[in-house]
């Protein structure tokens, strides 16, 4: 048992004989169990974000030209103008294809345990590449991705910049670790819920502190705890009851695909909540666009609980009080195509 859950453990006790929730007493348990996001990105290990490699991982990051059709950038499936996400049930892939689940927010995701609804990459950098090898995503093959940036005059210079010590400059490797910087600056702080963990007690509304209570009272916190409330860990989706197929199709069986070990069926990483008020559709398989239900799915699948309407208000108020401040994003110039520019496939 983790020192989080054997914490939210104890709780539950000391709210049974205290459902009159004093002020303080309630932000020192939030403090202990949730932290603020930082007002500046975190560093990541052995990848320096100097400027000339953040700025080359911005303009990768809104480049199509990484796609085989020159239509499909990383920002795509992750619009900064949409919470880091894109809206869809499952993004729209290369050829109209779909992909097989929702685009998790890649808002304040460098605060993951891992990337993937299954984990199956470790960090920002192992998950860069991931979407565009796919073939139902960006269909790049490695060597493709290498072969278009040394066709677009300009990149060279640019990647010269940001890996000076390194004899080739345009690697898949590169172009990872340049993604990768520029992704873990997208962070969201400063959110009501921020300012509350720093002390400010009227941060929340007197419904969203009643959320919150409501939140750590009813288990919710047992997953949903960290600096992303959420994104820390794995669980089953369906702990006490399992959710419809639409919800939980018997083809996607999570994280067992990656690891193969049974008790990891059905097993996902659990999402992180912040921002979620801006993140619609919920759940992987994207076929929920009300919070307010998403919430109640998960009072009755993960709890075993049928919620009801006022709790059910007062937790998705609580959790609107996680959207912070989005990252402003100055839309990069990037390097004109040209003559030699390895054309976009149908």
């Amino acid at each position: 048992m983790s020192g989080k859950t054997a914490l939210v453990g104890v709780l539950f006790g000391w709210l049974a004989c205290a459902p009159a929730h004093a002020q303080a007493d309630l932000m020192s348990t939030a403090q202990q169990l949730f932290k603020p996001i930082p007002s500046t990105p975190p560093a990541l290990p052995g990848n320096p974000a100097t400027p000339a490699r953040l700025d080359l991982g911005k303009m990768l990051f809104f480049d199509p030209r990484l796609s085989a059709s020159h239509a499909i950038s990383c920002a795509s499936c992750h619009n900064p103008g949409l919470g880091g996400a894109d809206a869809e049930p499952t993004s729209i892939g290369h050829r109209w294809q779909h992909g097989g689940r929702n685009a998790p927010t890649v808002f304040n995701a460098v605060f993951n345990i891992a990337q993937f609804w299954d984990g199956r990459a470790k960090d920002l950098e192992a998950q860069a590449s991931g979407p565009m090898v796919n073939s139902v995503e960006m269909a790049s093959p490695a060597a493709h991705i290498t072969e278009q940036l040394n066709g677009i005059p300009g990149y060279e210079q640019l990647f010269a910049a940001a890996f000076p010590d390194d004899p080739v400059k345009i690697t898949l490797a590169h172009v990872q670790q340049a993604i990768a910087v520029f992704e873990a600056t997208l962070i969201t702080p400063d959110a009501p819920f921020d300012r509350y963990l720093k002390g400010d007690a009227a941060a929340l509304s007197p419904i969203q502190t009643e959320g919150l209570a409501l939140f750590i009272d009813k288990g919710c916190a047992a997953c949903h705890n960290g600096i992303n409330v959420g994104g820390g860990s794995y669980a089953p989706f369906g702990v006490v009851a399992k959710p419809g197929e639409d919800l939980l199709p018997a083809a996607d069986t999570g994280r067992f695909m990656v690891t193969k070990t049974a008790g990891d069926e059905y097993v996902f990483r659990v999402p992180s909540l912040r921002n979620v008020a801006l993140t619609a559709p919920y759940f992987h398989t994207g076929q929920v666009w009300d919070l307010r239900q998403a919430v109640a799915v998960m009072g009755s699948s993960q709890l075993g609980i049928e919620l009801n309407d006022h709790d059910i208000d007062r937790l998705t108020a609580f959790l609107v009080s996680l959207s912070g401040e989005p990252p402003k994003i100055v839309f990069p110039v990037l390097p004109p195509s040209g003559a030699l520019t390895p054309q976009p496939q149908p």
